[in-house]
């Protein structure tokens, strides 16, 4: 598998799991919510820096984005529905 599917895979499992957005993600770490979503479809790949703020947004080690192969995704949390 490639390095670049490991780590978005990965990204977006431990998001999950967090129970976070897309959109709260980028929020806590200053990024735009297209970008978060472009590295967990492999459009881009993050830099080591990037790495370094993610993981500790997400509170993980650095080093847990290249675990091969990742664990599989759970399914998101449910969403609260908003009443009108």
């Amino acid at each position: 598998m490639k390095l670049r599917t490991v780590v978005a895979q990965n990204l977006r499992r431990m998001r999950h799991i967090k129970g976070m957005s897309q959109e709260e993600l980028a929020a806590h770490a200053g990024l735009y919510r297209t970008y978060v979503g472009h590295l967990e479809r492999e459009v881009h790949s993050p830099t080591v820096d990037m790495l370094e703020k993610l993981a500790e947004i997400l509170d993980v080690a650095p080093t847990d984005f290249f675990i091969d192969p990742p664990p599989p995704i759970p399914p998101p949390p449910p969403r609260k529905r908003k009443r009108a």
